[in-house]
């Protein structure tokens, strides 16, 4: 899996593809970029500044950079030139501005996908449904949302739907809260174990079943869904089940044995911080909006990816959190 193809135009006998990353610096678009680039795509990234965004990576395989925004159209437009695969990975940050600025950068790379003929990669999430879903969701579950991000979520992924019927094809793959090595913005690493080894105390989220996503797994299947595109439809759709865990007390335990003290205590999360903050502090605010994920279980069937895939990326639990928190 550390083995990285060489980029010589040979692999295969076939001809060098390009997959545009749009976030590479975050978790998801930097580990999507190396599931893809062992496959032997070319690597090519969209920066606000090269210089620094190059700083921040160390990987074993060339980027090409180019400068511009995802907020803007045209310098989407010209990085996804020559691509096959445009994975979209950008968010706006801080739970904020999902309106503003969410809804036209998907818009700009579903006219980069339609200029340049690439296959549109989006991560999706759980957002999309409300407390009615139910406890397990497929595919085919309503979309009946009473969060602002979760109609938010919907109106991306109908963006995606309608684009399907004018000729630009995307996948998207929904999943559960983010943790892997090098995710700083994660329930793990930010309201679990915060501090990682150094964590004075551990937290029990909740006390129902949760969705979590192992993100080296999520972006290994990214990668492996190209490989059979042959077989995808013009708008796929396709739910990444993860890690299902019955309560937040078997997260913290994990948590614990990854840190490797006895002595540090489990208690359960002191959520009346976020309701007190929640007036001053926007995160705080936004991350109640979706507190009934925390109060009540949804968890993502993934009977339709196994069929398509076969056997999924799957990482133990026990090892996914110890490379979580080590990393």
């Amino acid at each position: 899996m550390d083995q990285y193809e060489p980029r010589d135009g040979s692999l295969s006998g076939k001809t060098v593809q390009t997959a545009l990353i749009l976030g590479i610096t975050g978790s998801i678009g930097r580990a999507t970029a190396r599931a893809l680039a062992r496959r032997g795509y070319r690597i090519r990234a969209l920066a606000r500044d090269p210089v620094a965004a190059a700083a921040k990576m160390s990987e074993p395989f060339p980027i090409e950079w180019c400068k511009g925004d995802a907020l803007d159209q045209l310098s989407v437009v010209k990085a996804a030139m020559g691509a096959s695969i445009l994975f979209h990975g950008v968010n706006p940050p801080g739970y904020t501005r999902w309106r503003e600025d969410g809804l036209p950068m998907l818009a700009n790379s579903i006219a980069a996908a339609r200029s340049s003929g690439a296959r549109l990669l989006f991560p999706g999430n759980v957002y999309v449904f409300g407390p009615d879903a139910g406890r397990e969701v497929d595919e085919t579950a309503p979309h009946n949302p009473t969060t602002r991000k979760g109609i938010v979520r919907v109106e991306m992924e109908t963006m995606l739907a309608n684009a399907a019927r004018n000729g630009v094809s995307s996948v998207i793959l929904r999943a559960g809260d983010f943790f892997g090595p090098g995710v700083e913005s994660s329930w793990l690493s930010q309201g679990i174990a915060k501090g990682g080894m150094k964590a004075k105390v551990l937290y029990d989220l909740t006390p129902v079943g949760h969705t979590w996503a192992y993100v080296p797994d999520l972006a290994e299947t990214f990668a492996a869904i190209t490989d059979r595109q042959a077989k995808l439809g013009s708008f796929e759709v396709f739910h990444f089940d993860g890690h299902w865990i019955e309560n937040g007390n078997v997260m913290a335990q994990a948590a614990k044995r990854a840190i490797g003290r006895a002595d540090i205590k489990i208690r359960r999360f002191p959520w009346i911080v976020f309701y007190l903050g929640a007036p001053f502090v926007t995160f705080m605010r936004e991350a109640l909006e979706m507190m009934w994920l925390w109060e009540q279980p949804l968890r993502l069937n993934g009977r339709k990816l196994r069929a398509f895939l076969g056997d999924t990326p799957y990482t133990p639990l026990e090892a996914a959190v110890r490379q979580a928190i080590h990393g």
